[in-house]
């Protein structure tokens, strides 16, 4: 693919990282694991988008071994999460994922087969004491660690949640917010084997640097990937730039992924992450690198674009058709991103007819779907109206594939 010369958002670029880390330690004061918090931007609230990008900071760059060690790894994760398209990233045996309480009483059985999807999928689960209430009976077999806030339960009520926790869980407790020796000694007389606290160690801030990849070589990398190009030529684009091959070495050989052994060559990346996996590390990279002149609102919008055209296209047009209502979605708001006109943005890129016709020309099968999606995104009632009409879908089709599709492009993250 050819080059565009000058916009910014093309030039490859750096950011500071900086993530908290708490140990966690065993009775006998060993570090058993390390609860990291990402530190980089001010969260005033704790959202998927944030735990995507924390998750795929921590893996892509961040020096591993420094940071965890050989360690367990714990991360906060909102509920909505947990369904995060980033998770799929990770090998989870070394992760345990912090999942908070409901809001509403009435999510406990709605929220349970995500969980245990989460469960299936190799991940550990950790609960706060609420677990061990009545109302989270369906939780609690899911809980392979539970914490327990020395600092918000009083002492009656942590004596009756660890004589519960033994005769009713398999999960190993967690005294969290340990300040002093005699809180020390009162949990690990009860049988607790696990504490976290200022009295063992406060969190430590770990700074690490990001280098961002020029976009125009993570598009072509994309495009690559959709062509199901070989492996040869996927190489030659890794080996052509080096922030992009060295983003992919340092992700793939972190803790979380799982290898088995260092992968120092492309090639061998490229065969044990798969196609699949390497687009979608691909397209949280392109969500997450932009130019200083774009929003970073344009990346997460591309994606919600992409995913609510596929979730519709797969009721109305076979496979194939489906992933290029995908890519047509997520291409929609290439110049932008790019800071081209969408013909130069899309001149070095091998894209099927219906993407082209659509995006181009607002023609062909898939140029309704993404006037519905656009009109989604704005509120053009009279848009919406006209291309619903010529889909045959109806409102409560469409607003529920748009609320899937928020959902799945938080998880990957800005």
């Amino acid at each position: 693919m050819s080059e565009p010369t000058s916009p910014a958002s093309l030039t490859s670029s750096s950011q500071t990282l900086a993530v908290a880390r708490q140990a966690i330690l065993d009775h006998q004061g060993a570090v058993f694991g390390y609860e990291l918090f990402d530190r980089s931007v001010a969260q005033t609230k704790h959202t998927a988008a944030s735990d995507a990008q924390m998750l795929f900071n921590l893996l892509s760059f961040i020096g591993d071994e420094s940071l965890i060690g050989d360690k367990e790894v714990f991360i906060n994760c909102t509920l909505d999460s947990l369904a995060g398209g980033h998770l799929d990233l990770v090998s989870p045996e070394r992760i345990v994922l912090e999942v908070p309480p409901v809001a509403d009483l009435e999510q406990i059985s709605t929220r349970l087969p995500s969980l245990q999807n989460a469960m299936q999928r190799g991940f550990r689960l950790a609960f706060d004491g609420s677990v061990l209430t009545p109302a989270y009976e369906a939780w609690l077999p899911l809980a392979s660690f539970i914490s327990l806030d020395l600092g918000a339960l009083a002492p009656a009520t942590l004596l009756s949640y660890v004589e519960f926790a033994r005769h009713r869980s398999s999960a190993r407790l967690i005294a969290k917010k340990v300040e002093t020796s005699t809180q020390f000694a009162q949990m690990s007389n009860q049988g607790v084997k696990l504490f976290q606290g200022y009295w063992f160690a406060k969190p430590t801030l770990i700074q690490g640097h990001t280098i961002r990849p020029a976009q125009a070589n993570i598009l072509q990398l994309i495009n690559l990937v959709r062509k199901q190009a070989t492996t040869d030529q996927i190489e030659d684009v890794l080996k052509r730039d080096a922030t992009l091959s060295f983003n992919l070495l340092r992700f793939i050989n972190s803790a979380g992924f799982g290898a088995r052994s260092e992968v120092t060559s492309f090639r061998h990346a490229v065969m044990l992450l798969g196609l699949n996996r390497l687009f979608k590390w691909a397209a949280l990279l392109m969500t997450t690198s932009r130019g200083s002149d774009t929003s970073p609102a344009v990346g997460s919008t591309a994606v919600v674009r992409g995913r609510l055209m596929e979730l519709l296209a797969a009721d109305l047009f076979p496979v194939e058709e489906v992933d290029n209502a995908f890519v047509t979605g997520v291409f929609s708001l290439l110049d932008t991103m790019l800071g081209l006109p969408m013909q130069a943005a899309l001149a070095g890129l091998t894209l099927p007819d219906s993407v082209t016709q659509a995006l181009l020309h607002g023609s062909g099968a898939l140029a309704p779907l993404l006037e519905l999606t656009v009109a989604c995104e704005t509120g053009d009632d009279a848009a919406f109206a006209r291309a619903a009409t010529t889909l045959g879908l109806n409102n409560n089709q469409i607003n529920m594939a748009h609320m899937q599709a928020l959902v799945w492009a938080e998880s990957f993250g800005q």
